[in-house]
């Protein structure tokens, strides 16, 4: 396929499928989105006018029934991956889907065994873009001995505003539709484990503040999506990550990361500004990001190296979804129980 147009077609056209997927697959030569299928076919007219894409399905089984299509990207909501997913890849496509890999870390299993039994076909996660800008910088100071020993990881990731109780329900409230993801605990977890190790076991606590909502009809639904979240975590070196996500810490200090080691300590702030200290300093200094070193949206021209040349998928393959999702769905279990949970599940 080195010479061949490659065709693609989209199953779910959001926002992040109309802003970033459909424009980096129109930067890739020899790359045609030919197809798309949305949630209604007025909708998938619009999104077809928009980018001069020249079919539009009623349904996604119609699109996969189309041999023309070599690869799809799957943009729905996480309860639609794993049977996108596994009808795609049977029928020989290559599959690019969105973030999060699934509802519940059953699915994701699956999604990775059909990959599995169809080696030939490139499946990939949409990676998350949070911290592109700084995982060269984490990766490479951690290499290099800057922490020395890493003893403890501790991420906040609190919205500044307080409790919204009037806003409607949103798909990220809605279970059936989310399954087990929360805020955008997924998002920072799968970019921590890119600096650090795994997580091999969890204990957390939830809550929901916000128990009803209303849906787009009016009526009032219960939500069991929790608000706020803290996790403790111990790492496959014997370190120990704390983690706290939050919809409702209004005034809060925002986002930061802070990785503590035996011989140094790392501070990311809100902006993605890096600084850091080692033993024997008095206070923490930045770290320069020489911009030529960042790492910066690729994931279009990646999946498609990937399906040309045969390059393996780095950003994200499908069992490093699997372990995020077990990891989010091992918080989900131990807030239930108050047990801690082993991972892997």
């Amino acid at each position: 396929m080195a010479d061949q147009t490659i065709q693609v077609g989209l199953i779910g056209a959001g926002r992040n499928t109309r802003d970033r997927h459909i424009p980096g697959f129109q930067k890739q030569k020899g790359v045609e989105i030919v197809a798309v299928a949305n949630r209604s076919r007025e909708s998938g007219r619009r999104v077809a006018d928009q980018f001069n894409i020249p079919r539009v399905y009623d349904n996604w089984r119609e699109l996969l029934e189309d041999d023309s299509i070599d690869a799809v990207c799957i943009g729905t909501w996480p309860y639609m991956h794993c049977t996108l997913t596994l009808a795609a890849l049977e029928a020989g496509k290559h599959v690019l889907c969105e973030a999060r890999m699934a509802a519940n870390a059953e699915e994701a299993h699956a999604m990775l065994d059909a990959a599995r039994a169809h080696p030939d076909l490139v499946a990939q996660i949409v990676p998350s873009p949070t911290t592109f800008k700084v995982d060269r910088l984490l990766q490479q100071l951690i290499a290099d001995g800057y922490l020395g020993e890493l003893l403890a990881v501790d991420i906040q990731v609190l919205g500044p505003d307080f409790a919204d109780t009037a806003s409607p329900l949103h798909w990220r409230h809605d279970r059936d539709l989310s399954g087990y993801n929360i805020l955008s605990m997924g998002i920072w977890y799968e970019a921590m484990i890119r600096w650090v190790p795994q997580a091999t076991r969890v204990l957390a606590m939830t809550k929901v503040n916000v128990p009803q909502r209303r849906d787009e009809t009016g009526n009032l639904r219960a939500v069991t999506i929790p608000d706020h979240v803290d996790v403790l975590c111990r790492l496959a070196n014997g370190a120990q990550a704390h983690l706290q996500f939050s919809a409702v810490t209004g005034l809060s200090s925002g986002n930061q990361v802070w990785l503590y080691g035996s011989e140094g300590t790392i501070h990311l702030d809100q902006r993605l500004n890096v600084s850091g200290g080692r033993r024997g300093d008095a206070r923490l200094s930045e770290i320069p990001n020489l911009p030529e070193k960042q790492y910066s949206w690729q994931v279009e021209e990646e999946f498609i190296n990937s399906i040309r040349q045969g390059e393996p998928v780095t950003r994200t393959p499908f069992h490093v979804g699997v372990h995020y999702m077990e990891f989010t769905e091992a918080v989900t279990r131990s807030a239930q129980t108050g047990q801690a949970i082993a991972l892997p599940l």
